[in-house]
């Protein structure tokens, strides 16, 4: 079986966004909007919190999978493809965590 990626998982979410499939949670999210959809991660991050904190591990991985789901749709509402999140990340390995923190602009 061929590993499962977030590439895989932003390509059925882009196709079934063009589906306007009445069924479909992911077209009536877009459907709906960025707003929603930030709103629905923000709901889904707080889950995750709660589930690591209570330490239920069970919980955490699903509602990561949540995160991570409605993280890619906002992204893909955006217009940002996964690609440049990647991309942003690579760029961040070659130095401290501490470091790319400070060389952030304030603001």
């Amino acid at each position: 079986m061929a590993q499962f990626s977030l590439s895989d998982l932003e390509k059925i979410i882009g196709e079934r966004a063009r589906s306007g499939d009445p069924e479909s949670w992911t077209a009536k999210l877009f459907a709906k909007g960025i707003d929603k959809a930030a709103q629905k991660l923000g709901e889904e991050a707080v889950e995750t919190v709660i589930a690591a904190v209570k330490g239920d591990k069970q919980a955490l991985v699903s509602e990561s999978a949540d995160l991570i789901y409605h993280w890619l749709v906002v992204l893909g509402i955006a217009g940002v493809p996964l690609e440049d999140v990647l991309r942003e990340l690579e760029g961040r390995t070659g130095r401290s965590g501490v470091a790319e923190k400070a060389s952030r602009s304030k603001g």
